[in-house]
């Protein structure tokens, strides 16, 4: 099935409805890990809208992506709690072993890594997510553990073995 064929299929099950937008960009953010320009040119002209209109709901929802994401996508909190528990040390070793800074997706699409200001459970922070798992009490040693569990064995997993030895 080509990308095109995909996003008519996403745009074929939300009836081809204006009203579906919202709906139907989250599903073909799902299917790409973002929202690739030939896709909001095709919901435009199958929807009957300006592209403008399809990008400006695309920009103003955080939700969306116009650049690619990794297939994980971690999260670092950044609010004070966290903050002041070593929120910024934990990001930096996440930017250390991933070699990306925030807000960055890693050369083999693995892994996108965000900051955010708040995610709502101050009393078990530093909070880190990783697709939506919630990892508590995170530290800077326990950054490596974390991403292991979602590294795909071969060369990423040798690399980050290297990266935490360092």
């Amino acid at each position: 099935m080509t990308d095109e064929q995909r996003v008519q299929s996403v745009i074929d099950k939300h009836h081809g409805l204006r009203k579906n937008l919202i709906a139907a960009l989250l599903d073909i953010q799902e299917e790409f890990n973002y929202l690739p320009p030939e896709s909001l040119r095709h919901v435009a002209k199958a929807l009957d809208m300006p592209l403008c209109d399809i990008i400006g709901v695309a920009t103003f929802y955080r939700a969306f992506s116009l650049k690619p994401r990794g297939k994980h996508m971690i999260q670092v909190c950044q609010g004070t709690a966290c903050h002041v528990r070593g929120g910024a040390r934990i990001l930096e070793e996440f930017e250390r072993q991933l070699d990306v800074q925030a807000g960055e997706t890693t050369g083999d699409k693995q892994f996108t890594l965000e900051t955010v200001a708040c995610l709502g459970c101050c009393a078990i922070g530093p909070v880190v997510t990783v697709d939506g798992q919630y990892f508590g009490h995170t530290t800077v040693r326990k950054v490596n553990t974390i991403l292991k569990k979602y590294l795909k064995p071969g060369k990423a997993a040798a690399k980050m073995e290297e990266a935490s030895a360092s």
